[in-house]
């Protein structure tokens, strides 16, 4: 039955011109006067005496059923531009499949993402565009680690189910003209897009992962000074650095919201200011062994990338206290120590507070 209607669909149209036709042929062929009957023999001889003919009839039996052919509604043949044409079935219809080429870069030791992107031209952000992972934290460069760079400036998406023109500009703040107008991308009417397929968003930023480590509240005393209970220490608002070295490596960005000093793995690093500990172990999302500082007043103080952690959460530590030693742990590309400083939640430049000149 769905071959039928499968022909009928596509084959509609013609059938009813082609029935049509034949009905009038055989209207034709019976109404046609044979060779040296009277009626031809009065037409071609009009003195010829005139002969009565007998009409031709078609007995219809009201009663007999009519055959009929049965379309529904969306399968009649329609006109387009005049002639008979079996309408797209849209479950069928494929179109061009985007089509990027991208050059590569293997991250060596001591390479920067602002680096790498000076190298090809392109924004460090773009580096976060081309490489997803890079956008789950700040510092996530490692040694031998294959990168995509990307021709342009923007982020390169992978479609998901569900995914049309309009959610993705609306994602990533970009018009849906540029998008189709990147010719990689190959989009054209009516701009269909496909699962597992990946399309360009010229201009685009892909929003960066923060982590967000445990609240003072959560965290109870251990030390002395807290006696068990939660601490109540309040830093003076004041930091300094926390190690001796000012071998910056890379500066605070939009995809490295920190400082990178590096330094000699095994270096000894302080708190930057009073406060209680709320973290000290590794952390799965690239810092390494990390250890955070609660200063009690909206700032927090990270030191990541540690080989070695010398606090417990809910230790109270004061200014200049050692807490632990500069490593090259978790997703680092050599030995340093990775200084973020937050308020209220949100990554501040450290070099505001602690000058980087």
């Amino acid at each position: 039955m769905n071959e039928i209607q499968s022909l009928l669909r596509r084959y509609g149209g013609q059938l009813v011109l082609l029935l049509a036709l034949l009905f009038l042929w055989i209207g034709w062929q019976v109404s046609r006067p044979e060779e040296g009957s009277e009626v031809d023999t009065a037409v071609s001889n009009p003195d010829a005496a005139l002969v009565e003919v007998t009409p031709f009839v078609v007995d219809i039996d009201p009663g007999a059923p009519t055959p009929a052919v049965i379309f529904s509604p969306g399968e009649l043949p329609q006109l387009v531009d005049d002639a008979l044409s079996p309408e797209m079935v849209p479950l069928t219809y494929q179109g061009q499949l985007p089509e990027h080429t991208f050059e590569t870069y293997v991250v060596e030791r001591g390479d920067t993402p602002g680096g790498i992107a000076e190298k090809f031209g392109i924004k460090p952000e773009t580096l976060l565009g081309g490489n997803a992972s890079l956008s789950q934290e700040s510092s996530l460069l490692q040694t031998g680690v294959e990168l995509v760079i990307l021709p342009i400036d923007g982020v390169l998406h992978d479609v998901a189910p569900g995914d049309t023109l309009e959610s993705i500009s609306a994602l990533y703040a970009v018009p849906v003209e540029d998008i189709i107008a990147y010719e990689p991308n190959r989009l054209e009417f009516p701009y269909r897009l496909y699962p597992e397929t990946q399309i360009m968003v010229p201009g685009a930023v892909r929003e960066v992962f923060v982590w967000n480590p445990p609240t003072l509240e959560s965290v109870g005393g251990t030390s002395w000074e807290g006696r068990n209970i939660k601490p109540l220490i309040v830093g003076s608002g004041v930091f300094i650095y926390p190690v001796g070295s000012r071998n910056f490596t890379q500066y605070y960005w939009y995809g490295h919201r920190a400082i990178d000093i590096g330094l000699v793995e095994g270096t000894a690093v302080y708190a930057a200011d009073d406060g209680t500990v709320t973290y000290a172990a590794w952390n799965n999302y690239g810092y390494g062994n990390l250890i955070v500082v609660n200063h009690g007043n909206g700032f927090e103080t990270f030191y990541a990338h540690l080989s070695s952690i010398n606090a417990v959460p809910g230790q109270i530590v004061y200014k200049g206290n050692l807490i632990g030693l500069s490593g090259n742990t978790g997703n680092s590309s050599g030995p340093h120590i990775h200084f973020e400083i937050r308020l209220n939640g949100n990554q501040d430049d450290p070099c505001w507070y602690i000058g980087c000149g």
